[in-house]
């Protein structure tokens, strides 16, 4: 069965190739795509591409392009069984965790991809991402059905939620990882679908919605030894800070010196959300384990769980934009809205 797959490329090191008298990188046409990538011509799926204009290095994406993306995918979404989304690789989970908090009732799949070579290049990882992603965002169940509508990141043979990824690697073609939750898909000689771990909507028929209010006003404070008085007060003290991710060791700790509770508590009284997620890559924050996670809890400092950065600062995003009441924020961090969090 064929299926209608629109290509969005929005920037990144896939869509460059080499200048043959400088050697630097300079971005091509990508809707001559075809001319770097004729794999492509041997697709069963119509493909039809759009591409930015101008590319959008992924260091200079904001929310505003998130928008972009996720209006044309709304605009488009009749027409097309699915969406490749080619992105930059550095910010590629903060806008896979964006939209996957924007979307409601989504249905298709939408593959965020893109590759640590550039397409044209001759040991390019590109070529395989780009046909795998376009291959399991066409791909559907005997019902005609999408068989993983979610917004995902496809690197290296690995299918992932998109939620749940960070970038971890800036050299080998397996960039990213998903530490606390399994691959989606795994492409080898076939492509393996885990299907018990994707998320599949109530009603497929539902329309799509995009909650495109978004409020930045959040920090990420990573957690140091030798942390001192002065850059915590200034830090908790930003004009217009309405939330806080608090990086913390291990399990959820953090000091508990009288100085630093006592700064972290007069911020939760001013109303400020203190969201506690574990430095670590892997694992969750517990706040009932130590004493010094205890002592956070109690304060008011609310649990990320098993939460990325990435992911925590998407969801904050996306909470604060719809909701203005602290309490209401506070309860829905604690709920897994996306398969974000690994718990019910």
């Amino acid at each position: 069965m064929k299926s209608k797959i629109l290509l969005i490329y929005t920037g990144g090191t896939i869509g460059m190739k080499q200048d043959p008298d400088t050697m630097t990188l300079v971005p091509f046409n990508f809707t001559q795509i075809l001319d770097e990538v004729p794999e492509l011509k041997k697709i069963v799926h119509k493909i039809d591409i759009f591409s930015f204009d101008p590319p959008i290095d992924s260091s200079e994406i904001e929310v505003q392009i998130w928008v972009d993306i996720a209006n044309l995918i709304k605009e488009s979404y009749s027409i097309y069984d699915g969406f490749v989304v080619l992105h930059g690789t550095d910010t590629m989970s903060y806008s896979a965790s964006a939209l996957s908090f924007m979307f409601e009732n989504l249905g298709k799949p939408v593959i965020f991809t893109g590759s640590q070579l550039p397409i044209g290049m001759l040991r390019t990882d590109g070529k395989e991402n780009l046909i795998s992603s376009i291959e399991i965002a066409a791909a559907k169940d005997s019902l005609g059905r999408a068989i993983v509508p979610e917004v995902c990141v496809y690197f290296e043979s690995q299918l992932y939620r998109g939620n749940r990824t960070t970038k971890y690697n800036a050299e080998n073609f397996r960039a990213f990882r998903s530490a606390n939750y399994p691959c989606l898909a795994e492409a080898g000689i076939h492509i393996k679908y885990n299907t018990p771990f994707i998320n599949y909507p109530s009603l497929y028929q539902d329309e799509l919605r995009v909650n495109s209010v978004m409020d930045t006003n959040v920090a990420i404070f990573k957690i140091h030894p030798g942390i001192s008085v002065a850059v915590t007060d200034s830090f908790l003290k930003i004009k217009n800070l309405r939330a806080v991710i608090l990086e913390t060791y291990g399990s959820g700790n953090a000091p508990t010196k009288s100085w630093f509770i006592d700064m972290l508590r007069d911020a939760i009284e001013r109303g400020i959300i203190i969201l506690n997620v574990s430095q670590c890559l892997a694992g969750s924050v517990d706040m009932e384990a130590y004493s010094t996670g205890i002592l956070l809890k109690k304060i008011g400092v609310v649990s990320g769980y098993d939460s990325t950065t990435e992911a925590a600062v998407a969801k904050l995003f996306f909470l604060l934009g719809q909701h203005n009441d602290v309490h209401i924020i506070k309860e829905l961090l604690q709920k897994n809205l996306r398969g974000e969090i690994s718990i019910n």
